[in-house]
C-alpha cells in the first residue's frame, strides 16, 4: 500500500516561485537551491542565475521550502 502523504501537505503552491520572483512557468535552478540552504538565515545572496531576483534575502521559512523544492525534485515517479 502506498501512502500519498505529500498531497495531506498544506503547500502553498507557487509561493516559492513567488519569493524568488521567477514566473511559474520556468523551472527554479538547483544551483539557485543549493545556495539558498548553504547560506545562514539572514543573509543576503546574489542569485548565480539570470532568473528572477538579483538579490535575495534568506530566512528560515525561505530554506526549509529551499529544501522541500530540493527533495521534490529527487522524486522518482
Amino acid at each position: 500500500m502506498v501512502i500519498k502523504w505529500i498531497q495531506k501537505l498544506r503547500l502553498k503552491k507557487g509561493i516559492l516561485h513567488k519569493q524568488l520572483g521567477i514566473s511559474q512557468d520556468r523551472k527554479i535552478p538547483i544551483s539557485l537551491l543549493n545556495k539558498i540552504i548553504s547560506a545562514e538565515s539572514g543573509d543576503i545572496i546574489t542569485n548565480p542565475t539570470k532568473l528572477g531576483n538579483r538579490k535575495i534575502k534568506v530566512t528560515r521559512v525561505l530554506e526549509k521550502r529551499a529544501n522541500l523544492a530540493k527533495n521534490l525534485k529527487n522524486i522518482k515517479n
